[in-house]
């Protein structure tokens, strides 16, 4: 059995089915990804349960920045609830104060009305004023992953503060990279210890629309069990 996971970030419940025919092992769904992605509507939540592998929601009311008023807190506790009654296996959620460190009082919120589903704190972190507290405080919070790039706008920029991410969680939470990952630089995030992988695998299809290319999600399936 491979050590790795590879979610596919998907904007559309064509995307999911594709990254679920490449071999993605969780979706995460979500719409706009053009500007960060937001959360997708309900009947395409609905709609995606349907798929044969775990799915997460992005829960993001809006594009912009992650520092939420209580208005928008109201939405996303609401959208959470949905969720969890709908079943789905997880949410993905985090908030900002405007100095940039993590919200604790509103992530804590969200952390508990979404339990029992997994929990992972987006790239709000990339966002964040200090790598190493912010990270505490997302583990204090009773997230169970975090999704970044380092602090950084891709991977590879981010490598280093990846590295440094993986030693300082010392497995209290799990570091899921996202933000440019391929199949040409997956081996040396796997080499720094990363073992969960997000990417949108997106191309433009026929219709001049970003979807998820199954083949891009499998090609860093095949590049990571070379590895293994």
């Amino acid at each position: 059995m491979n050590d790795f996971l590879v979610e596919c970030c998907a904007n559309s419940i064509q995307s999911a089915i594709n990254g679920e025919l490449g071999g993605a092992n969780r979706i995460e769904l979500c719409t706009h990804l053009e500007v960060g992605g937001i959360t997708p509507t309900r009947e395409e939540i609905i709609r995606s349960r349907e798929l044969n592998i775990p799915l997460h929601v992005l829960i993001r009311p809006r594009s912009g920045d992650f520092v939420f008023s209580e208005k928008e807190m109201v939405q996303m506790l609401a959208d959470i609830q949905f969720c969890k009654k709908l079943g789905c296996d997880g949410v993905v959620i985090g908030a900002l104060h405007k100095d940039g460190s993590i919200n604790k009082e509103q992530t804590k919120a969200m952390v508990k009305a979404a339990k029992p589903m997994h929990i992972t704190f987006h790239r709000a972190f990339d966002e964040g004023n200090n790598l190493r507290q912010n990270l505490e405080d997302v583990i204090a919070c009773g997230c169970e992953l975090l999704l970044t790039a380092g602090q950084s706008d891709n991977v590879i920029d981010g490598i280093s503060n990846l590295e440094q991410l993986v030693k300082l969680a010392k497995g209290r939470i799990t570091i899921l990279v996202g933000s440019g990952v391929n199949q040409s630089n997956a081996e040396a995030l796997y080499k720094i210890g990363i073992r969960n992988f997000h990417l949108s695998g997106s191309m433009k299809n026929q219709k001049g629309e970003i979807e998820t290319d199954a083949l891009l999600i499998k090609a860093v399936i095949d590049k990571l069990e070379q590895i293994v």
